[in-house]
């Protein structure tokens, strides 16, 4: 099917016609373990008088904007150039901005957090360099979760299916002991079990059963992996 512009549909674009959150939670489910859990709808937040274009308009509002610009200045000149075994300066920075860190957390200098104020990490939670994070909506890391160099980890998606292509940003869940490897990319909405493991460069769209080793794009199944431990707490920051 052709793609079909905006300002080529019949009349004007309403962002009232959005499917609602819970419509598009139930298409997102089908075929998935876990209802995936939208935290944020743009079209229930940016006003349609914004651009008329739909394309136009903005994902966040302005002081959500701002708030980006100044943590992007902030990665640029104090996080990035830190040196790498300084993992406390990087999180009293990640803090500053809000993030949700337990104790020796190791977020190396290369890694990018989309938004700081929505990252909530247990003990021990490493994200490597060139590991990214792209959380508008609540992000969870479970104690001794990995996400190592390169990795990707997607929080939200466009609805394609409404002409406005509203951002939706969607709260995820990273378990205790899962291991992202390098390159791997981790879908909208997709929650990864208490130690999962996502192979090298292999790319999920479904959530991750516990203990599970998956591999390939799309990533399957291949092998259990052997419990490290009998039953890991999530110990999510609380401060």
């Amino acid at each position: 099917m052709p793609l079909r512009w905006a300002n080529g549909c019949p009349g004007p674009l309403k962002w009232d016609k959005v499917p609602s959150a819970d419509k598009i939670a139930d298409k997102a489910a089908q075929g998935n373990k876990m209802a995936r859990q939208i935290h944020y709808n743009a079209a229930e937040h940016v006003p349609e008088k914004t651009a008329q274009d739909p394309y136009l308009r903005p994902a966040f509002s302005g002081p959500e904007r701002l708030r980006r610009l100044v943590w992007n200045l902030c990665w640029l000149f104090f996080y990035r150039p830190s040196p790498r075994p300084f993992h406390s300066w990087r999180a009293m920075l990640l803090k500053s901005f809000g993030a949700k860190l337990g104790p020796h957390c190791h977020f190396y200098p290369g890694s990018r957090i989309w938004a700081p104020w929505n990252l909530d990490c247990a003990e021990q939670v490493t994200a490597g360099d060139g590991a990214e994070i792209y959380n508008p909506a609540p992000m969870r890391f479970g104690s001794h979760a990995i996400v190592s160099q390169q990795a990707y980890i997607c929080g939200a998606t466009h609805d394609y299916d409404n002409p406005a292509f509203p951002l939706i940003a969607y709260s995820m869940e990273i378990g205790a002991y899962a291991w992202i490897c390098a390159r791997a990319s981790v879908g909208p909405g997709v929650n990864i079990g208490q130690g999962a493991v996502l192979g090298l460069a292999s790319v999920t769209t479904r959530d991750l059963e516990p203990w599970g080793v998956y591999a390939g794009v799309p990533a399957v199944k291949v092998k259990q992996r052997k419990r490290i431990i009998e039953n890991a707490e999530s110990g999510f920051s609380a401060s």
